[in-house]
């Protein structure tokens, strides 16, 4: 696969799954997943602890291999290692855990890697590193030492590793995780003012309410679509909701929130403080722009 048959590849979607299933040995995780991303779409991917949420991303990137099924981005299947390091210039995964995806000695060093990998000279790689920290409020950050850095500077340096390789869509696995609420909010504005579509597996309700414009529901093995609105609270702020086929409706809405008892004919419903969901599903890679 060229990088420029994905680069000219038109309005197909930037990601599609086709009956994507697999398992960690004997035990089935994913069951015959279908899957369409457009561009600039922002899907919001919920679901239990286990249910195989980062899994799924991984495999979108080729992380990890599927036991059936297709993986296509931007209208090209991707079956080899080859075919995935090309797509990775398009779809960029941001690891949950940023000392996953940093691990080189300084700043610009791990924002360089990417690039460099493209086929980019040093002196193109670094200059592509030094915009995208430029963009994110990260000037000067270059000849800092990674592993110093706070965790909020540490999740923002992982997005910029992605960001300097000009992806159009990025999988963001749990992307406020462990961050206090300055740096969640930081790192929030960067992300809603991207172009980038997103697929955000979360169980931040502010995260949730932020960024998505849909959503879908994962849980034993299936992916369905779900509805995705808001109710407003008598204290005056947007609770999001989401509604599926099969969901429990008798689940309480968690943290200091009030509870809400609104019925929706023929629907089951769960709101999306899915804080108490807890994400570890799959086995963790330190793989990532595109090697």
């Amino acid at each position: 696969m060229d990088p420029t048959d994905l680069a000219s590849a038109g309005d197909v979607p930037l990601v599609e799954l086709k009956e994507l299933s697999f398992g960690y040995g004997a035990r089935p995780l994913l069951r015959e997943i279908d899957l369409r991303i457009g561009r600039y779409e922002r899907v919001a991917l919920v679901g239990p602890n286990g249910a195989g949420k980062s899994t799924l991303l991984q495999l979108i990137v080729g992380l990890l291999a599927p036991s059936a099924g297709q993986v296509r981005v931007l209208g090209r299947e991707c079956r080899s290692e080859a075919d995935f390091r090309v797509a990775r210039a398009k779809v960029g995964l941001v690891f949950q855990h940023s000392d996953d995806q940093l691990f080189c000695p300084t700043v610009l060093d791990d924002v360089a890697f990417g690039p460099l990998n493209l086929g980019r000279s040093p002196a193109q790689a670094a200059a592509a590193a030094e915009r995208t920290l430029a963009a994110l409020g990260l000037e000067g950050y270059g000849p800092r030492v990674t592993h110093r850095l706070s965790g909020g500077e540490k999740r923002l340096v992982a997005l910029a590793t992605v960001l300097a390789m000009g992806p159009e869509l990025l999988l963001l696995d749990e992307p406020t995780s462990g961050l206090d609420t300055r740096s969640e909010a930081r790192l929030l504005d960067h992300l809603d003012a991207l172009p980038q579509a997103m697929l955000i597996v979360s169980h931040d309700q502010r995260v949730l309410e932020r960024l998505s414009t849909r959503a879908l529901w994962l849980q034993q093995g299936r992916l369905v679509e779900a509805e995705l609105h808001r109710h407003p609270h008598q204290h005056r702020h947007a609770h999001l909701h989401l509604h599926a086929p099969g969901l429990a409706s008798d689940q309480d809405h968690l943290s200091e929130l009030p509870v809400h008892a609104h019925a929706h004919p023929g629907e089951a419903e769960l709101a999306s403080t899915v804080q108490s969901y807890d994400c570890c599903d799959g086995d963790r890679r330190d793989e990532a722009h595109g090697r």
